[in-house]
């Protein structure tokens, strides 16, 4: 009995020298991998997160968000100046905000106040800013 060469490929060991982590012999566990594909979120729900995290991988809203997190209800001009940017690039970081659910707003006369939307916000950004500032050991440790 013959094997065919794509049959070897899948059975044989890699030849190349692998990484920690790589699969010394390419088989796949179909449970498992049928157990994960089932538990991922659909397309549009990682479309929404690939969004989110998009939102946040700019570092001037970062600063807003983190502004926000920090002093809690904040009017355009404090955040600007707490950021040392322009009154009118915080407005604009602003409303891309308001509009993605990040940030909400409520008038007080004429002016604006902006705070985080929700709590959820808040537990993604704290967990982020715990995620970084772990010391480089305890990640060369796990």
């Amino acid at each position: 009995m013959s094997i065919s060469s794509d049959e070897q490929r899948k059975a044989a060991p890699a030849s190349r020298p692998h990484a920690p982590g790589d699969c010394a012999v390419r088989m796949v566990d179909r449970e498992k991998v049928d157990m994960v594909a089932a538990a991922l979120p659909d397309e549009d729900v990682i479309g929404d997160l690939a969004q989110m995290f998009g939102l946040l991988a700019d570092p001037g809203r970062l600063k807003v968000i983190t502004a926000l997190l920090e002093g809690g209800e904040m009017c355009v001009c404090d955040i600007a100046a707490a950021c040392g940017s322009s009154e009118s690039a915080v407005s604009h970081t602003l409303r891309l905000l308001r509009a993605h659910r990040v940030v909400r707003s409520r008038r007080g006369g004429r002016m604006a106040y902006y705070r985080l939307d929700d709590s959820h916000v808040r537990m993604l950004l704290d967990l982020a800013l715990a995620h970084v500032g772990h010391p480089a050991q305890a990640q060369a440790s796990a």
